[in-house]
């Protein structure tokens, strides 16, 4: 499967059902071969990925991420064959461990061992009995992941990894310990805006999501080396010019062409906005299409 250099990973909640297949269909239309969709309190992401894949010819879809704490690995299994049965093999299923806010608080599971719930899980959706045709090719398979144990684990029993809120020296962190074959499939938030008070205010609209309220995100970021004053009243400029990536497209597509110089196989923009629209910027879209 070819994901391509560059791909689009973005929150469809806010818009409708046909709108969701006009975006792919646009992004299709400008030669990505990606689109990520995650999973957090909005649609079920594979009855919405099977539908953009069947208003689409070519586009592959991918799951940033399926939370394993949502569904049985023998549903899980299910699904991701289902889908890309259906989709002639256009399915990747990105999956990973969620935050404790969102499995403790919203689905009322315990979250304890987060590693150890993975490594169990990943066999028994492997070896899930499935009375179904089965997909030509094997459903590629990457986990959330950020930290040694969970990178390892990427490797040695998925195709690799879909790191989330980092900067490319993570990206090449994770290069450097998997190796040279495993897919790294890094996200990287954009904003096509050189006014830098808007461009600051609206990466920190995005980034107050993840920190400091879900603790892997900001002690992965201090495993890099930031500091907890980086993480205080919005964080610092310096982490969020790290993280969000704004400014003319020559600056943006240099901290692309970083994550993929650091090892990146796949980077997926998220090309957010600095007007407030919680619709994906098309500009952007189409600056980063492929060439």
């Amino acid at each position: 499967m070819d994901l391509g250099k560059v791909g689009i990973w973005f929150f469809l909640d806010a818009m409708t059902a046909p709108e969701t297949a006009k975006l792919a269909q646009r992004i299709e239309g400008l030669g990505y071969r990606a689109l990520w969709i995650p999973e957090a309190v909005g649609r079920e992401p594979f009855p919405h990925a099977a539908y953009l894949l069947a208003n689409t010819q070519h586009l592959n879809l991918a799951t940033g991420i399926a939370n394993i704490w949502a569904r049985d690995a023998v549903t899980m299994a299910a699904a991701s064959k289902t889908v890309a049965e259906l989709s002639g093999g256009r399915f990747v299923l990105g999956i990973g461990v969620s935050h404790k806010p969102l499995v403790t608080n919203l689905r009322g599971h315990t979250y304890s061992k987060p590693y150890s719930y993975m490594k169990e899980y990943l066999p028994k959706m492997k070896g899930a009995l499935y009375r179904a045709p089965e997909p030509k090719e094997p459903v590629p398979i990457l986990l959330a992941a950020l930290h040694p144990k969970m990178l390892a684990l990427a490797a040695a029993e998925a195709n690799g990894t879909h790191t989330y809120f980092v900067p490319p020296e993570h990206t090449a962190k994770v290069r450097a310990q998997i190796g040279p074959k495993p897919w790294i499939c890094a996200a990287q938030a954009v904003i096509l805006e050189t006014d830098a008070s808007k461009a600051r205010a609206a990466a920190r609209e995005y980034m107050k999501t993840y920190v400091p309220r879900l603790p892997n995100y900001t002690n992965n970021l201090k495993n890099l080396g930031w500091k907890d004053a980086d993480f205080e009243n919005g964080c610092s400029d310096a982490l969020v010019d790290a993280i969000v990536a704004w400014g003319t497209e020559d600056k943006i597509r240099d901290r692309i062409d970083a994550h993929l110089k650091a090892g990146a196989t796949h980077v997926c923009i998220l090309p957010l906005r600095s007007d407030g629209s919680p619709y994906p910027d098309d500009r952007a879209i189409q600056a980063f299409a492929p060439k």
